[in-house]
């Protein structure tokens, strides 16, 4: 059984798992889930969890092969059955418990190179509960001798309740093909719409930095100062994933395939003892 960690203000409530990949179990406003949400008690496994976090890269690395710097480095392909690896190592991780309280908690990650990710570095996440809003930090700090790749993010789950509407706004969309990787981008102004019929597994960019989640019962608005947002959910789903990110699905091996710039795909390139830190906040109010 691994612990929980609870944070109350007011009528909100989170359950962090910081054992299971340093991941979000649950997030109510009273009795509404916010999140797809378990109680910490019960989750037994990360996929269970209302939202983990993205390092050192999100969404996958097309075939398991990182490439960087003239290398072709061979990653773990740590979700069967895909031939990809996917969402960084983080997410499998356990993450230590720093520092806790009703309303904050701060974890960290120590990850040595090894066949997930051949660059050391040191993570951390803080996890503040306010008057009706949850509030995210990440920071990396590349802790191998070279220049090191990475990316940063989260990957929260929200209920679709009947009428839930989404909206935000973008300025491309990545085309994917069959291998789930992206082919080429393409204008889009992002999305408008109920999210019952909705197919999508796609990231975006030109994000506007907010997105908001309506239905009957709450209004959620996802804000974060990072450019681009992948969208996955279908009809079948009971959720709708929402992840803002810091870089295109596969950049880095974009990067060495097409030539395109670092800063073009919003891969952040670290030297020895260099940390980049991203913020994501999550506001929440009933419905009248």
């Amino acid at each position: 059984m691994t612990s929980t960690l609870t944070l109350r203000n007011g009528d909100l409530l989170c359950d962090l798992k910081p054992e299971l990949g340093g991941s979000i179990a649950g997030l109510w406003l009273g009795t509404e889930p916010v999140l797809s949400s378990l109680p910490g008690a019960q989750m037994q496994t990360v996929r269970q969890s209302g939202s983990y976090p993205l390092v050192p890269f999100s969404n996958r690395i097309g075939q398991a092969q990182l490439q960087w710097a003239g290398t072709s480095h061979p990653l773990v392909r740590n979700f069967d059955p895909e031939p990809h690896a996917i969402h960084g190592v983080g997410w499998q991780r356990p993450w230590a418990v720093l520092e806790s309280s009703d309303q904050f908690a701060l974890l960290a990650l120590e990850h040595k190179a090894d066949a997930s990710w051949p660059f050391d570095f040191d993570c951390s996440q803080a996890f503040k509960l306010e008057a009706g809003a949850l509030e995210m930090s990440l920071s990396i700090t590349n802790q191998s001798p070279v220049a090191a790749p990475v990316g940063l993010g989260w990957h929260p789950f929200f209920p679709k309740r009947p009428g839930t509407e989404v909206q935000f706004t973008a300025t491309g969309r990545w085309e994917m093909g069959t291998d789930k990787l992206p082919t080429h981008r393409v204008a889009h102004p992002g999305l408008n719409q109920s999210v019952e019929s909705l197919t999508v597994d796609h990231c975006f960019d030109g994000w506007g930095g907010v997105l908001t989640l309506r239905d009957a019962v709450m209004r959620v608005r996802v804000s974060s100062a990072l450019s681009r947002l992948v969208v996955y959910t279908h009809p079948e789903r009971d959720n709708i994933a929402v992840e803002p990110v810091s870089h295109v699905n596969n950049a880095l091996n974009l990067m060495a395939q097409t030539g395109a710039r670092a800063e073009d795909l919003g891969v952040v390139i670290l030297q020895a003892g260099q940390t980049y830190s991203c913020e994501m906040r999550i506001e929440v109010e009933r419905v009248a």
